[in-house]
C-alpha cells in the first residue's frame, strides 16, 4: 500500500486544512490520462472503492486504479523557498 513520508503527510494535511469547504476531508489521488499520470483533489469523502491511507494525521483517498500503480510506492513532498509544492514517488524500501 502507498506510504507517505513525514514531510508528505505534513504537506497533504496542510493542503486539506486550507480548504474551508471541506470538513474532515482528505486529498484524493486518481489516475489521469495514463497509468502514470495522477490527478489530485481535496474532497470531503471517498468515492466507492477508494482506499484510505492515513499517516501522521494526513488522509488520502486513493482510487482503485491508482492503488494498483502506487501499492509499492512512497509519496514524498518538497516545499521551495517560494512555497511551491512538489510531490515525488519513490519505490518503497
Amino acid at each position: 500500500m502507498l506510504t507517505l513520508t513525514e514531510t508528505a503527510s505534513t504537506v497533504v494535511k496542510s493542503i486539506v486544512d486550507r480548504d474551508p469547504n471541506v470538513v474532515d476531508g482528505a486529498m484524493r489521488i486518481a489516475t489521469g490520462a495514463t497509468s502514470h499520470d495522477f490527478a489530485i483533489s481535496v474532497v470531503s469523502e471517498p468515492e466507492p472503492g477508494d482506499a484510505l491511507v492515513e499517516s501522521h494525521g494526513a488522509r488520502l483517498f486513493v482510487e482503485p486504479g491508482a492503488s494498483l500503480v502506487l501499492e509499492d510506492k512512497t509519496l514524498d513532498a518538497t516545499v521551495s523557498e517560494e512555497g511551491a509544492i512538489s510531490f515525488a514517488l519513490t519505490p518503497q524500501t
